[in-house]
């Protein structure tokens, strides 16, 4: 890896390598694709169509984004270890995710919430993390509010997904009134 490192769009970056650049290109490439694609599978209506199309896209570009963190965070070890670590939580969090998806069960349902919605805090903490020192508003900031902002927003948003998605409710429901019944 080349020493000299480079600025783009006022973002640092480590090394003028052709082969570091191609995989942050692609990084970054695989990142916007999980930012987007997350966003639209959260806001489509569950079900058959768009959730499970861009929910599949989501997926694909945490792996991506996951597999080029990797080979980022080995090239600086001691300086990104920490983002290998929000990457593998978010790899993590994604596959189980995607696991609990094809399911009509509530805990099945709520464990997908849940871990799909983890595995979007962790990827905007990561990016927070490591660039918000070079962003316009965030440079401003503390350096603990891009560990702690993500969650913050993030949590509600999750609880309340959780309390909301129709097969959640309607196992409650049956949940209660199972329970009147004995």
């Amino acid at each position: 890896m080349s020493q000299a490192p480079i600025t783009i769009a006022g973002i640092p970056i480590p090394s003028a390598s052709p082969i570091f650049l191609a995989v942050v290109a692609i990084h970054i490439f695989a990142g916007l694709t999980a930012v987007v694609t997350g966003i639209v599978a959260m806001m489509s209506d569950k079900g058959a169509g768009r959730h499970p199309w861009f929910g599949l896209w989501y997926y694909r570009s945490i792996v991506a984004t996951s597999i080029t963190m990797a080979v980022l965070s080995a090239t600086r070890w001691a300086h990104d270890y920490h983002l290998f670590i929000l990457g593998a939580c978010a790899l993590t969090a994604v596959l189980v995710g995607r696991q609990t998806a094809p399911s009509r069960s509530g805990e099945r349902i709520r464990m997908h919430i849940a871990a799909m919605g983890l595995s979007y805090v962790l990827l905007l903490t990561a990016f927070y993390v490591d660039n918000g020192p070079y962003l316009p508003v965030w440079r401003r900031l503390p350096q603990v509010t891009y560990w702690v902002l993500p969650i913050l927003v993030g949590a509600p948003l999750i609880v309340r997904a959780l309390l909301t998605h129709p097969v959640v409710q309607r196992t409650a429901v049956a949940v209660v009134r199972r329970d009147e019944a004995d």
